[in-house]
């Protein structure tokens, strides 16, 4: 009997190595440390069960088969030439197309990445403030017209609203100067520490509210308090209970630097020394703040977040419209942003995006309107998301073939 179990192990172990072998490109010898991993969710078109978020749908390895190696080809370029260590998610009309990571989770123990890797978002966690934002308005539990000081009245800044906040028309000075020039004591400020802060600073404000566009940390960290205020809990416990648990964000979480210790699977972030050495990069006084960044996801869970937002399982639609349309200025003006995503409209094509980059994390999520996905989480101080982005889609646009149902 043992010896029969033995065998019957022997035979599934070379199924699934000669399946691996011919699923993906193979490395070539000067690709250092470098791995690129099958992803472990294809199976034959598949379709999800209804009201089941952790269900992911794949096309098959058929369909995918010349998509999946031009992009494993570029995985391995962007590794070598650019020192790339992150993962690439590539989704059509919320079934993926392609999933993968190539690189080191782990420097010193030579440990790699997975699927199951965890990295921060950093400013792309802000798209989760304004949803949480969008909830509380859904409950009637807020108004976008409020003011910040309906819920913090000495706070200093007046006149300025939710949706100032939302979009980045605030005027709000930088909490990350402040912070580093202002702030005296050892111990790294919260949230709450920064907004009692700010009643003491002799910053001024950049403009009046409403007249300019220009892109606030300060005012998504302040929205987070806002959300905090008024559900009477953590901003961390509040997009646990409302955002993640709904979405079956099992490996999701707001970090804080203050008070959570590093979790299994979760990365840190490094920079290249000296062209080929490794370093951690140090924490700062800001790593308390939480939502401008903080939040840390895996690349399946990212696809939850932009599968459940899309399809209404969070948000009514009015809702998500909203956050994908251009604000506007005082006096008219469109602003490149909505609530949470960037919005670029270019040649009759509108492309709803936003890129981060925090203490070595590098992430991007764009969404395209031939209903295209494109998730990129990096951990290494990667530069070049933008143009990766349009490289994955470019050979996506090739080599995929769209119409096919």
């Amino acid at each position: 009997m043992k010896n029969y179990i033995k065998y019957s192990i022997g035979i599934c172990i070379v199924v699934l190595s000669n399946f691996l072998l011919s699923t993906t490109d193979s490395l070539s010898a000067d690709v250092v440390g470098a791995t690129i991993n099958t992803p472990t969710t294809l199976v034959k078109d598949a379709t999800t069960v209804k009201g089941s978020v952790d269900t992911i749908a794949t096309y098959s390895n058929t369909r995918t088969k010349l998509v999946r190696n031009k992009l494993d080809s570029l995985l391995k370029r962007i590794h070598k030439r650019h020192d790339f260590h992150g993962s690439i998610l590539v989704a059509h009309k919320n079934k993926i197309v392609y999933n993968n990571q190539i690189g080191y989770a782990d420097f010193r123990k030579k440990k790699r990445l997975t699927n199951n890797s965890i990295y921060q978002l950093a400013s792309v966690s802000k798209q989760f403030t304004a949803a949480a934002i969008m909830l509380l308005k859904e409950q009637n539990k807020l108004k976008l017209t409020d003011t910040i000081n309906q819920y913090f009245p000495k706070f200093p800044f007046k006149n300025i609203t939710i949706k100032h906040l939302l979009n980045h028309t605030s005027g709000l000075p930088n909490y990350f100067w402040i912070a580093e020039n202002e702030w005296d004591k050892n111990a790294v400020p919260t949230n709450a520490e920064m907004m009692d802060f700010f009643e003491s600073t002799s910053v001024s404000k950049f403009f009046r509210p409403g007249r300019n566009f220009d892109y606030s940390n300060t005012g998504y960290f302040v929205l987070a308090s806002i959300i905090e205020k008024i559900a009477n809990t953590s901003y961390a416990s509040f997009l646990k209970e409302n955002i993640f648990n709904p979405l079956q964000m099992n490996n999701s979480f707001v970090f804080s630097h203050t008070k959570d210790t590093v979790r299994t699977n979760q990365l840190i972030g490094y920079r290249l020394y000296r062209g080929w050495r490794h370093r951690t990069i140090p924490n700062t006084i800001n790593d308390g703040i939480v939502g401008d960044k903080n939040i840390y996801v895996t690349q399946k869970d990212m696809f939850k977040w932009i599968t459940g937002l899309q399809s209404g399982k969070l948000l009514s639609k009015e809702s998500v419209t909203d956050m994908f349309t251009e604000g506007k200025t005082k006096y008219g003006r469109k602003v490149p942003y909505g609530f949470g995503f960037r919005i670029k409209n270019k040649n009759d094509e509108k492309i709803v995006y936003h890129f981060g980059k925090w203490n070595g994390f590098s992430t991007g999520i764009s969404l395209y309107p031939e209903d295209l996905v494109i998730i990129i989480l990096e951990h290494t101080s990667y530069r070049a998301m933008g143009s990766l982005t349009k490289k994955i889609r470019d050979l996506v646009n090739t080599h995929f073939e769209f119409t096919h149902k």
